[in-house]
């Protein structure tokens, strides 16, 4: 035999960290044995199990030699030994038990488990109480022991030489249940004879397994969740006594698995989730069980029957017990409080990690497994009580039901079950080394490394860590999306009847909640649901959620005639429905604008991608000019005409209008805010469509025009039903130089021509919002020029303007197309808009007589005055001509008032003393509200106006709009019109001086 040649340098490379003992250890090897070094530098601890090899040898004659002949058997003793200290040990005191590491090296049968666990106490399968004749029962006790270990051994090899563990996971937590059901079989078989045969015999007792062991998903080291149920044999036993005996076994168990001696330990039996825990009996009768479940069991009592099995003793009567529990089970997501308080359990035992391991905590730290499991058991429960698809007590077992049946999308559900099984795995091996019961990621680097080669990862330290904290973070964002999920909480609050409803049952439900029209109701649920399509199973889920958020809104028939229309044209697109199931707050949301606003509807057809903004706050905040200018160009730049380019434009405006109107429906914006948005949105709109136009129309780059805003459009408050008040100028910059004279006339001709096709361009009718740009502000209103230039303006307004120009122009902004030429046309008006001396006495006649005039004339007859928002009393009209008068009056000296903005104006007047604080807040409460209400009749009808709708149901959804319970539209106006009464006051007072 050649000796074999081997460097401690090359055995260093081969993962020994001690290469010079290696060496020694090597020693009498020849080159024959070469195929078992490279075994041993396969193994998770080189070092180590050359250790065990080198002792078994020692141990075993001739073992290296057999080794070579049969190489499967080489391959689980060397990967055992150098993966487990604590198995290595029981090899080298039992060497016998390397006959347990031959055979196909398949999963053992679990009757198997069974006979073997049971012939190591001298019990057989069918009469499960050992003779009188075996020895004592301290050494049955040891025999079970050293035949756990034997077993747990062939277990542990089949792991450790799989190609992929994390993927045969599942198996091995199965293998080891198994294991676990076999050994508490024969422990049950022993504590029989202990307490005598004939005396056992006069009860039955059920082991329940729970926790793990019920689930069949048992890790290496572990308490075993148990609980025992009991009933006499036969009449002539009582139940105290048939208890009593029950209980002797139960402890006998506890103690033959549990107890330390020198041929080790099984693993602690733990009965503690039994009713009313430690404090409890440990044994009762199945109607004991059933009055403590019934009445007193808390929520977390029966999470946890939810993976209750019959494990060992009488299966029968395990077998009534489960079916006793399981109706109970599916129940409990119907109690008050449920998901509220499934949450706060898992932040108690957050809480409870201490500081130094709670980053480092597989089973309970966040991302870990209990995230995983609670997150899936939350879902069981809440959606198994209808469907009992989903009604498995394994973890992966139900998380592929969720998965399969639309609960969980696939990606989701993917990575969550990855995570689990690499969870698992790490857990086991960190286990599998000393069988220790332990669930915290070590910190020594030989630990890391240990377990890093085990899982065969390249780069075993820094490759189990990096993968550790991938995995922790995406549980912990999947765990967040499920286990917080507000469809969860909605569907958890329907009892488990009307989730089930019949035809019959489910119109009156419907009818109930508020719908109208139930029948047809029944017809969208029936086209939503019906099906094996993912699409129907995903909107089965949503429905009983989403019903009831419709019924929590306005119009409940409208939100679910929408929702089917959206879900129709959207539902084959895969992002669709998983946002609506998956996204936080984004399905409830969804419901709440269907029901509320047919206006937000009507723009949210026509673009159905636009829901996706509903998932993030972030995408509600309204984009300001400069991104949607820049937006609206690219869009209209890879047109090839004017027309499309100006469709580009104006669907990206239908776009943003539906996220105007979707963050005022959530309340994620005020009045003003909608208002600055809806001024950017149309000033962006008419600035990109106007270059647009005049790049059509061949207009000289140098003779630019400029866009004033004027009225709500120049006070930057602009409402979803505002038209777009305009004046336009255009550049004069050419007319100095006479060589320039003709192409100056030329362009005077080419701009009203470009002014009248954007105008026509942003109103055709189609299937986007028109914008309707409103010229009768310009000087001499409808019968003066659609355009004028700058020395043009700069002349009339020296020589013909009038009062009430002078009070338009107080709107007057440059907002759009060349905001520099703009802004000199403001140097121009100033000093007419803010009088250095204020009003004449016969301006302020002037202006009187003009609102007077107003009011008579332009109220539509037949309109109660007190409910016409613009022009009533207290009315918008009212608050604006107050201001615009004290700005008139007061501007020239006080230049803060020197504003567009209405309320911005009021409240300088107020700090000014021009008008009373009082005063002050009356005005500004009137105008809020009536502003409001305007854009929420606007949202709710989808045509705007001036006056509250006189349909009862229209008028009570404005009311709901407004904060107010449904059926309160009576009371909206009456507090409008309470409010205006004191603007009014104020009006009087200030406006026409009245005392």
């Amino acid at each position: 035999m050649e000796t074999l040649q081997i460097t401690q340098g090359a055995l260093a490379r081969r993962g020994f960290t001690d290469s010079a003992t290696a060496a020694a250890r090597l020693a009498g090897w020849g080159n024959e044995h070469l195929p078992l070094l490279e075994l041993v530098s396969d193994s998770a601890d080189p070092d180590h199990g050359l250790l065990g090899l080198d002792r078994l040898a020692d141990e075993l004659p001739g073992l290296l030699d057999r080794l070579l002949i049969e190489p499967e058997l080489a391959r689980r003793l060397i990967l055992v030994l150098g993966g487990s200290s604590a198995l290595q040990q029981h090899l080298l005191a039992h060497p016998q038990h390397l006959d347990r590491l031959t055979g196909d090296g398949t999963r053992t049968p679990a009757d198997q488990l069974r006979a073997e666990m049971l012939a190591a106490v001298g019990a057989r399968p069918e009469d499960q109480i050992p003779v009188a004749s075996e020895p004592p029962i301290d050494q049955l006790g040891d025999r079970l022991r050293i035949g756990y270990r034997g077993a747990l051994l062939r277990i542990a090899a089949r792991d450790l030489v799989a190609p992929e563990p994390i993927e045969l996971m599942p198996q091995i937590a199965a293998e080891l249940s198994d294991l676990a059901d076999a050994t508490l079989e024969a422990g049950l078989a022993l504590a029989r004879r202990v307490i005598g045969p004939e005396r056992a015999a006069r009860c039955r007792l059920a082991v329940i397994g729970l926790g793990k062991c019920g689930a069949q998903e048992l890790n290496y080291v572990s308490d075993v969740d148990v609980l025992y149920v009991a009933e006499p044999a036969d009449e002539s036993v009582g139940i105290d006594e048939a208890i009593t005996i029950a209980t002797q076994l139960a402890a006998e168990l506890s103690r033959i698995c549990s107890a330390h001696t020198a041929a080790g330990t099984i693993w602690e039996l733990d009965a503690g989730l039994r009713p009313e825990g430690k404090a409890g009996p440990l044994v009762r009768t199945l109607a004991s069980h059933r009055g403590y479940y019934q009445k007193w069991a808390k929520t977390w009592e029966f999470q946890a029957m939810l993976k209750a099995r019959p494990v060992a003793g009488d299966r029968d009567l395990g077998t009534e017990f489960v079916q006793m529990i399981t109706p109970m089970v599916w129940e409990v997501a119907e109690r008050d409080h449920f998901i509220a308080d499934a949450r706060a359990m898992r932040m108690r035992v957050i809480e409870h990690i201490p500081q130094n391991i709670a980053d480092r905590e597989l089973k309970l730290g966040p991302g870990g497994l209990r995230d995983v499991e609670f997150s899936v058991q939350l879902l069981q429960l809440v959606h198994g009580r209808a469907d009992v698809r989903l009604r498995s007590a394994s973890t992966l077992e139900a998380l592929q039901a969720l998965i399969d049946y639309g609960y969980v999308g696939r990606e989701d559900g993917k990575g969550f079950g990855l995570a689990y099984q690499f969870l698992r795995s790490l857990e086991h091996r960190i286990q599998l080394n000393r069988l220790r019961r332990t669930h915290v990621l070590p910190t020594a680097e030989d630990d890391l490394r240990r377990i890093g080669r085990s899982l065969h990862y390249s780069s075993p330290v820094d490759g189990l860590l990096s993968t550790w904290r991938s995995t922790a973070n995406r549980v912990r964002m999947l765990h967040r999306r499920l286990f917080y999920s507000p469809v969860l909480d909605a569907v958890a609050s329907i009892s488990s009847a009307e989730v089930r409803l019949t035809t019959e049952a489910a119109q009156d439900r419907l009818q109930g909640l508020g719908y109208e029209d139930p029948k047809a109701a029944l017809r969208h649920i029936e086209a939503l649901s019906n099906g094996v399509s993912r699409r129907a199973e995903i909107q089965r889920q949503l429905l009983p959620a989403m019903l009831g958020w419709f019924a929590d809104g306005p119009n409940p028939d409208h939100g679910l005639l929408a929702f089917r229309q959206t879900s129709d044209a959207l539902g084959t697109t895969p992002w669709y429905l998983r946002a609506l199931r998956d996204e936080s707050a984004m399905a409830e949301r969804f419901a709440r604008i269907l029901a509320s606003s047919r206006y937000a509807v009507s723009l949210l057809q026509r673009a159905p991608q636009s829901v996706q903004m509903l998932a993030d706050d972030h995408e509600l905040i309204p984009r300001n000019f400069e991104k949607l200018r820049a937006e609206m160009s690219a869009a209209a730049g890879r047109q090839n005409s004017p027309t499309a380019a100006v469709e580009a434009i104006r669907a990206i405006r239908r776009r943003e209008l539906f996220r105007i109107a979707a963050g005022d429906l959530l309340g994620l914006s005020d009045v003003l805010q909608i208002g600055e948005a809806l001024t950017d949105l149309a000033s962006a709109t008419v600035h990109t469509a106007l270059a647009v136009v005049r790049e059509a129309a061949g207009a000289d780059p140098e003779s630019t025009i400029s866009v004033i805003a004027m009225g709500r459009w120049g006070g930057r408050e602009l409402s979803y039903g505002s038209d777009a008040d305009a004046m336009f100028v255009l550049s004069d910059r050419a007319e100095s130089d006479r060589a320039e004279s003709d192409r100056s006339d030329d362009q005077a001709k080419v701009a009203p021509a470009v002014i009248t096709e954007l105008r026509r361009l942003l109103s055709l009718p189609g299937a986007d919002p028109a914008l309707v740009i409103d010229t009768d502000l310009r000087p001499e209103g409808k019968g003066g020029p659609l355009i004028r230039t700058l020395a043009a303006y700069r002349t009339y307004y020296q020589r013909w303007s009038s009062t009430w120009e002078m009070q338009a122009l107080i709107r007057a902004e440059p907002l759009a197309g060349d905001l520099e030429l703009g802004r000199e046309l403001v140097d121009v008006i100033d000093p007419l808009r803010w009088p250095a001396d204020g009003l004449t006495a016969t301006q302020v006649t002037e202006i009187r007589r003009l609102k007077a005039r107003m009011e008579a004339e332009r109220l539509p007859r037949g309109t109660d005055p007190s409910k016409h928002l613009k022009l009533g009393p207290g009315g918008l009209t009212d608050v604006e001509w107050t201001v615009q008068l004290l700005q008139l009056q007061h501007a020239g000296t006080v230049p803060e008032l020197r504003t567009s903005r209405t309320i911005e104006a009021l409240e300088v007047a107020a700090r000014h003393g021009l008008i009373g604080d009082q005063q002050a807040r009356w005005l500004r409460q009137a105008w809020l509200m009536a502003s409001r209400i305007r854009n929420q009749i606007m949202l709710v009808r989808g045509r705007s106006s001036d006056t509250f709708p006189t349909d009862p149901r229209e008028l009570s959804a404005v009311a709901q709009l407004m904060g107010r319970s449904g059926g309160e539209g009576s009371h909206l106006v009456a507090e409008y019109q309470r409010i205006a009464r004191r603007a009014r006051r104020v009006t009087d007072a200030v406006f026409w001086q009245e005392s």
